[in-house]
């Protein structure tokens, strides 16, 4: 296909078309609106099933049948409507069902700002589900992140059987860019493992493995499903034995593995002083300040760009801050994942700037902030 121009939603839209996406069931709602659109446009002609449900809920749930019955689903969202995807997340974690949700974030609280971007749903995609178990957290900063982190996201969905959310934002998602598909990274596509011989339960998992292998309902072979708490044979349990072994192998088969898929982009400078942290639509504007700042002012300055949010990437931020003396966290919101890199750095200096007014954060603002300090 060569050189496309497109924005973020589309790219999203390919890389799950190109992953096996065949299901895919959102609501409209500003500026995610144009990924149901080019699900609506393109999924048919690939042999899948797009649709439009009646409200958020309903096309969350319509997602997690379709995966139950052993398809590839996606849905898409902003920051209202993953409000109340909440339970049904809850429900996919619970009952180890593959589902990729696209958060396309936007100004907030409540409603918000329905044109303005931010990136204010950084917790809440991580707790905002019962139980605190937890989910993996991708986050594109341009067009060809949004095709390849897509193809990751369905191939991390299948590997753990967990729901996996892609953060991006207002500008990303409605901001066209250059694709170029001959250069574009292609992870190879992962399947979820399928059951193949000898008797079958649900949740139970292989000596030495924390993912149990999959069947479709409505096949040949009964397939239990249910939100509550279970046993590997898919009955309901209170043995509290059998719930701690549960929790404990649905939180350890992603935070095990979490090194694995920590994505990141690290530019190293010589003699840095100061290290910059970003993600999503911010990195663009980090990435340009520093190399203003190492170059043409004679300060350099490293950056290090976050693709994988939650779990958070601990060794990849213990490492990028050997031998700097100062980490400045850029963020569009008042502060949020900031408070995880003070966590893991808790003995280096972590600074702060960010706002969440509707407005892009500019290479300008970033350089200011960090010849101030």
């Amino acid at each position: 296909m060569g050189l496309l121009f497109i924005d973020g939603n589309q790219a999203v839209a390919m890389g799950a078309i190109h992953s096996g996406c065949r299901f895919f069931a959102s609501y409209p709602i500003t500026p995610a609106s144009n990924l149901l659109a080019a699900m609506l446009d393109t999924l048919p002609s690939a042999g899948g099933i797009a649709l439009q449900g009646e409200d958020e809920i309903a096309s969350i749930g319509y997602c997690l049948g379709a995966s139950m019955a052993g398809m590839k689903v996606m849905t898409a969202t902003s920051g209202p409507g993953l409000s109340l995807y909440s339970e049904n997340i809850s429900f996919a974690i619970a009952g180890e069902i593959p589902i990729v949700i696209v958060n396309i974030m936007r100004q907030g609280p409540s409603t918000g700002s329905a044109t303005r971007g931010a990136d204010g749903d950084v917790q809440f995609m991580r707790w905002g589900c019962s139980g605190g178990l937890p989910v993996i957290v991708l986050a594109p900063a341009d067009v060809s992140d949004c095709f390849t982190l897509t193809v990751h996201a369905f191939n991390l969905a299948e590997q753990f059987r967990c729901p996996v959310i892609i953060a991006s934002n207002k500008e990303i998602g409605m901001t066209s860019g250059t694709l170029d598909m001959e250069r574009v990274e292609k992870p190879a596509v992962i399947d979820r493992t399928l059951h193949e011989a000898g008797p079958f339960l649900p949740f139970q998992v292989k000596p030495g493995e924390d993912v149990p292998p999959f069947l479709p309902i409505g096949g040949p072979i009964l397939v239990r499903q249910t939100s509550s708490t279970h046993g590997p044979d898919g009955y309901i349990t209170t043995n509290p034995s059998e719930i701690q072994a549960g929790v404990e192998r649905l939180q350890r088969k992603i935070d095990s593995k979490a090194e694995s898929f920590s994505y990141f982009d690290l530019e190293e400078r010589k003699g840095a002083r100061t290290l910059l942290v970003a993600y999503g639509i911010t990195a663009g504007a980090a990435r340009a300040a520093a190399a203003e700042l190492s170059g043409d002012q004679n300060i350099p300055v490293s950056l290090l760009v976050l693709k994988t949010l939650w779990p958070v990437p601990e060794q990849v931020l213990k490492a990028a801050a050997v031998g700097v003396e100062r980490i400045l966290v850029v963020e569009m919101n008042l502060g949020q994942y900031v408070q995880e890199i003070r966590r893991v750095l808790c003995n280096q200096r972590v600074d702060f700037y960010g706002k969440m007014s509707g407005q892009l954060i500019s290479p300008t603002e970033i350089i200011e902030e960090v010849t101030r300090g």
